[in-house]
């Protein structure tokens, strides 16, 4: 029998533009003899990263034809099985296809052709990267970062010299994409026989076919393995130990070789490089396999039918673990149960300050966290430790999963005494994940810097019902309140500069400036091209544009006295309320009156909350209206040019940021707008990816701003209608202090004693605070089709008897269940009454109803809400009002949602009358447009929109330890 010697090349399928995919030389070279074997070289790649090694296989007494049969036999039973995968892979998920990426260097094509047909075979996607030959770490680190970010990538081969082959290389691969199984993940998961997520190497699988295919089975048999301390070695001789094979070890130096060589019935020849072993040392019918690694063009030149030898069989194994690694992405893309690992309280007595007990409590990495809610890896933008963003791409892969369970959490009219609708809604979600074991998000609004240093303090919760860290939760957090700021701020910076400029230029100047002539070449931008046609301009070419053309184009004629838009700043600086710009001698003469408003009251804010994706986003900061020309007509962001540029800038703010609570559950904090003056709801987005978070059967818990007749009315009119989702219950937060108050008890002053009233039992008060406010509440929920679970959240100088007739009150008034919590001092363990009451109240039906029809007249839609939400007998519209509502109609605004900014501190627009006031009449002074919010906003009497701070404000108390950088003084 003839020694044949045999050469096939590696390679690529699919190319980037500028590669090439060449076919391979092949031809047979006759050999001499061996003893009457067959031995085949074949040059494929190694499973130490795509370096060819030269294969010799000898299987014992056969004719090249049988031997050809045998590689066919193989062949063709792992192509077939790999078809099969691939048919079943694309008939569940027909828009997937398998991609496997080649990372080479050179353009050595030849190596790639029997990749190529066999992922033609399979009907695989390649793509082939060429890299210089001499190409550095940072470069092929570079390549495999942007491989492993690609989800369209499921398999990448580092087709490279051992040499390229670095630590921080194969580091830097993610495993789950590392098919040819050269991480050290991978070799780890082969060595302790964990094959469910990791790769074994294609040639090492290949190596392992052929000598189960030889003459005699090799099952308890001895294989030497001669050299080789690589990858190769290493999977080798993990898989013919676990096939039943008895694998030793010998190094080329070793004394003893030619006898081991004699005893063994097959035997791996690795890392030979030129050394030749004599064929007398081989018994007859042992099977031989010589593994050398080149890259060079084998010198023999050899060519070969297109269905023969191991580079074939080689790259059907890689061809197959792309397609096992693209089957395990789509397995991945799935939704994941829960592996919440909560974490354990040990609540003292007396409670110690919120921040002691934060600090005194270790969050869970957020990476951890993440995992543990079914987050993957890429959808997390971790910030620090404790903190992260999540990426909105996590809607799409989960878009077919069943939404969760919605529950709002709101309050009765706030009192000075606070009623801690953020500890309840903390207190509850811990409840229901940690000791009910139910799936449960919180979704909160971010704190303003304003209250945080002013009067109010904090906004993380309190005692053993808080998020954590509440330093970081309530100081910057992620910085979106500076990106609302930094993007408020540029709209007011590009209006003055666009009427400074309209005032100082002729119509050429201003179209030259604003259509600039680069390159000898005059082009409009994109958001230029844009207002052409909204004034009905259907032009793109700049010199075509006719005088009058020009002159509208270029001037938004914006009328000072009418301009609406004020800068912002996230503290409370009463002296920034009226301010007079434009003083500069370099402004000339541009003076006008503008002022401040604190940062969430923005209209940025209120598009961050309502937005349902950053397209959304981007089309209503383009919609923002920011004042009227001269001639009447609405001037937005896209006509001043500036909307691409705000969406910039909030590009990552829209993305809600992950936290956790005491007891290591999830919350998610996202957009803060005030209830009075704006919508007071957290984001759309934060509850929608929230709601696919935790299942079908699980809990998104989010909360509105102030009372029930502020923020929840509100979360149901422009929220809901916005979003489409619907709430399955309400839980509605009082306090026996609270309703003591609404019940005729005297006011407080902030640092006085409380009036013994508020300290001393007195159930008369308490029942008339649940038949006036309490009542009223509720019947404002009943309104809208909703469930009501009243959560009494119980003070130390609460007594039984009062806690025991709120709850009692609270069902006659229609409350489906009412229930003392006790999370402040207990945490999740506290609320676990008021856990089963909401669980109980979404088995219900919600009839969930819109209070009015956008579509009706908007001094309907405003006196529909004074009339059945507050109690009024009618409303009162100022002439100004008026006039603004006809602008409004005229604009085609009429159908917007109507947002109410009144005072949180009573139904009515009287602060001080507290109760459920009757008979009186609901002033409107004024009406404005918040056509990016997408809702009208009545102003109920005056309402300020930027605080002021106390005589003595809380940043009294706030310093750092220079030393140990611990933050004291919040709360």
């Amino acid at each position: 029998m003839k020694l044949s010697l045999l050469r096939n090349a590696c390679g690529s399928l699919r190319v980037h533009p500028g590669s090439r995919v060449g076919g391979s030389s092949q031809r047979c070279l006759p050999g001499a003899p061996a003893n009457r074997l067959l031995m085949i070289r074949a040059a494929s790649s190694s499973s130490s990263g795509g370096t060819n090694p030269k294969l010799a296989v000898h299987f014992g007494k056969r004719s090249r034809k049988e031997d050809g049969s045998e590689c066919d036999s193989s062949l063709s039973e792992v192509v077939q099985s790999t078809k099969e995968a691939m048919v079943a892979l694309q008939r569940r998920n027909p828009s997937v296809q398998p991609s496997l990426a080649i990372i080479q260097a050179g353009e050595e094509d030849s190596l790639l052709e029997i990749n190529k047909k066999m992922a033609g075979k399979i009907g695989l996607n390649i793509t082939q990267i060429c890299l210089a030959k001499e190409c550095s770490e940072d470069e092929i680190v570079e390549e495999v970062l942007k491989l492993n970010e690609d989800p369209r990538v499921h398999g990448v081969y580092l087709h490279l010299p051992l040499a390229s082959l670095t630590s921080r290389v194969l580091d830097t691969l993610k495993p789950e994409k590392d098919i040819d199984g050269i991480s050290d993940l991978n070799m780890g998961r082969l060595v302790r026989g964990d094959l469910s997520k990791g790769f074994v190497s294609p040639i090492a699988s290949a190596v392992l076919n052929l000598l189960e295919k030889h003459d005699a089975p090799l099952e308890g048999k001895t294989v030497l393995l001669v050299g080789g301390e690589g990858t190769l070695g290493l999977a080798l001789q993990c898989l013919i130990e676990r096939s039943g094979m008895v694998a030793l070890k010998s190094n080329w130096s070793s004394d003893s070789l030619q006898r081991q060589v004699m005893e063994a019935d097959a035997v791996v020849l690795l890392g030979a490089g030129n050394i030749d072993v004599p064929s007398t040392w081989f018994r007859p019918g042992t099977a031989v396999i010589r593994c050398e690694p080149i890259l060079e063009t084998d010198a023999y030149g050899i060519e070969t039918s297109s269905k023969s030898g191991l580079g074939y069989l080689t790259a059907a194994y890689r061809t197959q673990n792309v397609v096992h690694s693209c089957s395990r992405w789509i397995q991945e893309q799935q939704y994941r149960p829960w592996r919440l690992r909560s974490l354990r309280l040990q609540p003292l007595t007396p409670v110690p300050s919120d921040i002691e007990i934060s600090r005194a409590q270790v969050p869970k990495p957020v990476d951890q966290l993440a995992a543990e809610i079914g987050l993957l890896p890429e959808e997390l933008e971790a910030y620090g430790r404790s903190k992260a963003k999540v990426r909105l791409s996590l809607l799409d892969r989960l878009q077919s999963q069943p939404d969760g369970k919605y529950v709002l959490v709101a309050g009765i009219t706030p009192t000075p005494l606070g009623e801690g609708k953020s500890t309840v809604t903390i207190g509850l979600v811990q409840a229901l994940s940690a000791h009910l074991k139910l799936n449960s998000f919180a979704c909160l609004r971010q704190p303003s810097q304003g209250p945080t240093f002013g009067v109010k303090g904090g906004a993380a919760g309190g005692g053993y019902a808080q998020v954590i860290p509440m330093e970081e939760f309530n100081l910057h957090l992620t910085g979106d309140i500076h990106a609302i700021t930094a993007a408020n701020n540029l709209v007011a910076a590009a209006i003055d500069a666009r009427m400074l400029h309209e005032a100082t230029q002729s119509d050429k100047a201003l179209f030259n400036r604003l259509v600039p002539s680069v390159n000898g070449e005059r082009r409009f931008s994109p958001i230029q091209i844009s207002r052409l046609h909204r004034l009905g301009i259907n032009k793109t070419d700049p010199a075509s544009l006719t005088p009058q053309e020009v002159s509208t184009f270029v001037r938004l004629d914006l009328d000072p006295s009418k301009i609406t838009w004020q800068r912002v700043v996230d503290t409370n600086d009463r002296f920034l309320r009226k301010i007079t710009v434009g003083q500069a001698s370099t402004e000339k003469g541009q003076i006008r009156e503008t002022g401040f408003d604190i940062a969430v009251a923005s209209e940025i804010m209120a598009i961050l909350a309502l937005a349902d994706s950053l397209e959304d986003m981007r089309n209503r900061l383009a919609r923002m209206v920011v004042g009227t020309s001269r001639s009447g007509q609405p001037v937005t962001t896209e006509d001043l040019g500036v909307s691409g540029a705000l969406a910039v800038l909030m590009k990552d703010a829209i993305k809600p940021t992950l936290m956790q609570t005491l007891e290591g559950t999830p919350v998610f904090v996202h957009a803060g707008p005030f209830a009075n003056i704006a919508h007071g709801n957290s984001s759309v987005l934060a509850d929608k990816l929230a709601l696919k978070l935790v299942g079908q059967d699980g809990f998104v818990v989010t909360e509105a701003g102030f009372g029930a007749d502020i923020g929840m009315e509100k979360f149901f009119n422009i929220k809901c209608r916005a979003s489409g989702l619907r709430p399955n219950v309400v839980v509605l937060v009082s306090t026996v202090r609270a309703l003591k108050m609404h019940g005729g008890g005297p006011s407080v002053s902030a640092g006085a004693p409380l009036p013994k009233e508020y300290i001393d039992e007195n159930l008369s008060l308490v029942a008339d605070g649940c038949r006036s406010n309490l009542r009223k509440q509720i019947q404002i929920a009943h309104l809208f089709g909703v469930p009501v679970v009243v959560a009494l959240n119980v003070f130390k100088t609460d007594t039984q008897a009062e806690i025991d007739l709120v709850c009692q009150i609270a069902k006659e008034c229609g409350a489906s269940d009412a229930v003392p919590c006790h999370h402040w001092a207990q945490g999740g363990r506290g609320s676990i009454e008021l856990a089963q009451a909401v669980n109980e109240a979404t088995s219900r039906p919600s009839n969930f109803q819109f209070l009015y029809n956008p579509e009706m007249p908007t001094a309907e839609k405003i006196r529909t809400i004074a009339q059945k939400v507050y109690g009024a007998d009618d409303i009162e519209l100022s002439a100004a009002a008026k006039a603004k509502i006809d602008y409004y109609n005229q604009q085609g605004y009429g159908s917007l949602p109507i947002c109410m900014a009144k005072t949180h501190l009573s139904l009515s627009h009287m602060p001080d009358k507290k109760g459920a006031p009757t008979g009186f009449v609901l002033p409107i002074r004024d009406v404005r447009a918040s056509v990016g919010g997408g809702f009208i906003y009545p102003l109920v009497g005056t309402m300020s929109t930027m605080p002021g701070l106390p005589t003595r404000p809380c940043f009294y108390d706030i310093d750092l330890d220079p030393v140990t950088e611990e933050i004291t003084g919040l709360f």
